[in-house]
């Protein structure tokens, strides 16, 4: 039997522009959200599986049987194909997306995989003044991409499985150390400061994207929520965040801010905490985990660029 690529993609608004490409080879969807919530490092393994289930069950109302039928039938599809010469991972240039492909990785080189993997990121295209997501790209320029696909070598393979079982460990601080690592993934290195300034501010108790929302908020003329909720995606850089997990940060940053006649604006609260004048770090405490580290476990240092073990 002939071999094909094997094309590994992340979400299903890729995979349509993808199929509209008319490529050879069979496509696998990755549908999962890992930068967010407890991870173990055995991808599909019944420890993983239970703990995502049980937390996208609790945070996000996704069934277990929405979760085997979106995601671990793929898994198991992928963990089953052998008919290909080369595996295409599809992934944006967002800490989602990257914590997805090192996770995607991981699997496949646990199962003794020697393919050579490929991979399509965004990029800058010419003239424009910020990243453009794959999925929002014409079918031109998504061919473009994909010709010129980067070929990930033995180093990039090693750096990615060791990032992820760095991400799936307690200690945020060992990932941190691994910002310098050159690889051939362009925007891993800011996709992991992204993550280390998801921890709790030391001055304010809130992290650089809960600000960002706050401090857009206090820019524009913002009448409502789902016209916050469009601005807090538009504007939240290196994250990647889907609409539902943007609408729990509002839901939780909801004591920064109020409607005021036809407009949202800051509380007094929302202004103490952009002027750092008070620490809200016990108000907002939760359960919330990154991998395999707990969210107010740490403090983020701005100064200093470092994480606190509390």
């Amino acid at each position: 039997m002939e071999k094909k690529p094997l094309h590994i993609i992340n979400g299903d608004s890729l995979a349509e522009s993808v199929a509209a490409l008319d490529l050879p080879g069979q496509q696998i969807i990755w549908r999962e959200m890992l930068c967010e919530g407890p991870t173990t490092q055995e991808v599909g393994s019944d420890d993983f599986i239970e703990i995502r289930s049980n937390f996208l069950q609790d945070y996000y109302n996704i069934s277990a049987q929405d979760y085997q039928e979106k995601f671990i039938s793929e898994l198991k599809k992928l963990a089953e194909l052998e008919d290909y010469d080369h595996i295409i991972l599809w992934f944006e240039f967002d800490l989602f997306c990257h914590v997805n492909v090192l996770a995607t990785i991981s699997f496949l080189t646990d199962k003794k995989n020697n393919t050579p993997f490929y991979l399509v990121c965004s990029k800058k295209l010419k003239g424009d003044k910020k990243l453009t997501a794959l999925s929002q790209l014409s079918e031109k320029q998504l061919l473009k991409h994909y010709q010129k696909k980067i070929l990930l070598i033995e180093n990039d393979l090693e750096v990615a499985n060791l990032m992820w079982e760095l991400y799936c460990g307690k200690n945020p601080n060992l990932l941190k150390r691994q910002i310098t690592t050159i690889t051939n993934f362009e925007y891993l290195s800011s996709c992991i400061r992204a993550h280390v300034e998801r921890f709790p501010n030391t001055v304010t108790g809130i992290n650089s994207l809960e600000k960002n929302i706050l401090q857009l908020i206090e820019k524009y003329e913002i009448h409502n929520f789902t016209q916050l909720l469009g601005y807090a995606l538009e504007y939240q850089g290196y994250y990647g965040y889907s609409d539902l997990q943007m609408k729990r940060i509002l839901d939780k940053l909801s004591i920064f801010y109020a409607t005021e006649g036809d407009k949202i604006k800051l509380t007094e609260k929302g202004h103490l905490v952009l002027d750092g004048k008070k620490n809200f770090y016990r108000e907002l405490k939760n359960d919330d985990i990154f991998g395999g580290s707990k969210m107010y476990d740490f403090l983020y240092d701005p100064e200093v660029h470092q994480l606190l073990k509390l």
